[in-house]
């Protein structure tokens, strides 16, 4: 068509459209001609005059009821205190680089779900449902388990065992958290008392492994589950901040000072033997331990093989970020300020504190002893790495290591006990299901 031709339809059509407009906006009785207008004018001059509706009260109120609406309006001071909180969890991740992987979606998981009136966490928000399908489900721990497995070496802890000892050690604050929970009662004047499966789930904090705690929560003491995996992985992310002071009281400058040789080459075939062993000893004597167990054999069977590129790379990277994202938000959807600033809460969140120092200090304590008989081969420092953050505290070894002898280079040792604590955690979490579960 023609230029001009289609600039004239286009006039015509946007005639046709103010038209129908007017005519869509004048009164009836003009429509429907004269003598029907005449009826009409002399129905609406016959009928009784009604009052103008109160425009201007309208207004006001409903202004009114929209600033009754807002954020600030409905903002209270706990849940200002959380969301300062959440952005100081993105602080220190940003700024001080505290495993951000952990800190930014909890932090910002905080933030949402104190935002006044939006639902966020709620069962139907959008966090929530990820709360109840992942995290009350059980199926984030167990996923986070495969992907662990997929990223541990075991190579350090077969070509020296004897490391094992040290994971073992440290889950002394586990232990030890148990009996100060349930301890906790008897004091005259304590707000708060703990039964003993709800001590178990909390004392498991302190093998500072975040899914293992959320799986025990989640069998043990549900209605506690989010104040344990909060503590759990808050303790977790602060790994850098909590372990130094302790190892530095613990240790002298003359143990922090000593160097490991190297250990020797352990071949996948080795390593995959190990996994099923493992799995093995845990199916005949721990059972209820076996889904964490199992979950962390697959992803290490996926590493080893050497076949399944495809299957060790998603499930190291593509699925264990995923879940770690989902995670991070839902946990962090447990920092509401109605839940979160409770004396229980509080409560819990000291005693998993305390269960994670002394994880720490009984993974010293047998390092320090290892170091001895060894007649100072073993440095002690590794001692720390056997609560199972992994891999954080091993990272914090080698920093600290480096800090006393710049040629220490005690990573790989320090994954020895790590590996050993993951392992003696989930056998500790098996162990307190079997008993109260």
């Amino acid at each position: 068509m023609p230029y001009y031709l289609s600039r004239w339809v286009r006039r015509i059509a946007a005639g046709l459209g103010v038209i129908a407009l007017l005519a869509s906006l004048a009164p009836l009785p003009v429509l429907a001609g004269a003598g029907h207008h005449e009826a009409a004018l002399s129905d609406v001059t016959s009928a009784p005059a009604t009052p103008a509706p109160h425009h201007d009260a309208v207004s006001a109120e409903s202004f009114k009821r929209f600033l009754g609406d807002t954020g600030v309006a409905n903002l209270t001071p706990g849940q200002v205190v959380m969301i300062g909180v959440g952005c100081l969890l993105i602080f220190l991740a940003i700024r001080k680089g505290y495993e951000p992987l952990l800190l930014i979606p909890m932090g910002l998981g905080a933030i949402l779900t104190n935002i006044p009136l939006a639902g966020i966490a709620e069962p139907d928000g959008v966090i929530g449902i990820l709360y109840e399908t992942g995290i009350h489900s059980g199926v984030f721990p167990l996923l986070i388990f495969m992907g662990i497995g997929a990223l541990t070496d075991f190579g350090p802890l077969i070509a020296n065992p004897k490391l094992a000892l040290l994971g073992g050690a440290a889950q002394l604050g586990i232990f030890a958290t148990l009996l100060g929970a349930l301890a906790l009662g008897s004091i005259p004047g304590m707000p708060i008392s703990f039964s003993l499966s709800e001590a178990a789930a909390i004392a498991i904090i302190g093998g500072a492994d975040g899914p293992t705690s959320i799986y025990v929560a989640g069998k043990l003491a549900d209605h506690l589950l989010g104040a344990i995996a909060v503590a759990a992985y808050s303790y977790m992310a602060l790994v850098p901040i909590i372990q130094p002071p302790i190892i530095r009281m613990m240790t002298s400058d003359a143990e922090r000072q000593i160097e490991m040789v190297q250990v020797r080459h352990v071949t996948p075939r080795e390593k995959i033997l190990f996994s099923f062993a493992v799995l093995l000893l845990t199916a005949l004597i721990v059972p209820s331990a076996c889904p964490l167990v199992g979950m962390l054999v697959v992803g290490n069977v996926f590493r080893e093989s050497g076949v399944v590129d495809r299957l060790f790379k998603t499930s190291s990277n593509e699925l264990l970020n995923i879940v770690t994202i989902f995670l991070g938000l839902a946990v962090g959807s447990k920092l509401e300020a109605t839940q979160f600033l409770t004396i229980q809460t509080l409560g819990i969140s000291v005693l998993g504190l305390a269960a994670f120092c002394i994880g720490t200090v009984g993974g010293l304590l047998m390092g320090k002893l290892m170091c001895r008989m060894s007649g100072g081969t073993i440095n002690p420092m590794i001692g720390a790495a056997g609560v199972s953050a992994v891999p954080m505290a091993a990272r914090v070894v080698q920093r600290v290591g480096n800090q006393y002898n710049p040629k220490n280079h005690l990573l790989m040792h320090a994954m020895g006990p790590n590996v050993a604590g993951v392992l003696g955690s989930a056998i500790a979490a098996g162990v307190l299901i079997s008993f109260l579960g």
